[in-house]
């Protein structure tokens, strides 16, 4: 291949690698436009064999017929990986990590990748890139949450993937409580801190 078709390929590669990203950057937007509206949102994905409502011992409604995960990602550098839920959602408007409803005969750990990975693009789908740390579980009888936690091995760029995230951002250790927590995941901060302490 001459310099100058070397040239040219190089030009279609890199014009091809500007469109993605701006379709990506365009699709990021509209989501978390979605995502500020109090109305679920159209065109969502079929239902998943874990979507639905349960309740635990609590007596409170629960989303997630086998029970659900979600995904504390801690990045050295930049601290933990924190999601803006959207308004539509429950509790919507606090700040969380990435997770969702378990499928049936799906591990906590599998949830909790795939779903951070379907909202924010992280990890890698195979759950590549992290290291898993711990587990912690909130466990109601009939319903439970186990929040992953996990370090990141390289660097990883979220993103926002679908309509349940209107921001996402690396949030400091020290200045997670500063954030308007999810409930849930206020009352487990404690106990999670000092689960990863040791791994830092």
């Amino acid at each position: 291949m001459s310099s100058s078709e070397n040239e040219e390929a190089r030009a279609a590669s890199d014009s091809a690698k500007r469109a993605a990203d701006s379709a990506a950057s365009e699709a990021a937007e509209r989501n978390a436009q979605a995502a500020k509206s109090t109305r679920l949102p159209d065109g969502r994905p079929p239902r998943r064999s874990g979507d639905g409502w349960t309740y635990g011992s609590d007596g409170k409604k629960h989303w997630g017929l086998n029970g659900a995960a979600g995904l504390m990602l801690v990045d050295p550098e930049r601290g933990v990986l924190m999601q803006h839920r959207a308004l539509w959602s429950v509790e919507g408007g606090t700040w969380g990590f990435p997770g969702g409803a378990r499928d049936m005969g799906e591990s906590a750990i599998d949830a909790a990748v795939r779903e951070s990975w379907e909202e924010a693009g992280v990890p890698d789908e195979d759950g590549s890139g992290i290291e898993i740390l711990e587990t912690h579980v909130l466990d109601l009888d009939t319903w439970s949450y186990t929040t992953v936690i996990a370090k990141t091995l390289r660097r990883f760029d979220a993103v926002i993937s679908d309509p349940e995230s209107i921001q996402l951002a690396w949030v400091p250790l020290d200045e997670l409580r500063d954030y308007p927590l999810h409930p849930g995941v206020a009352s487990a901060l404690p106990t999670l801190l000092d689960l990863l302490r040791p791994h830092l």
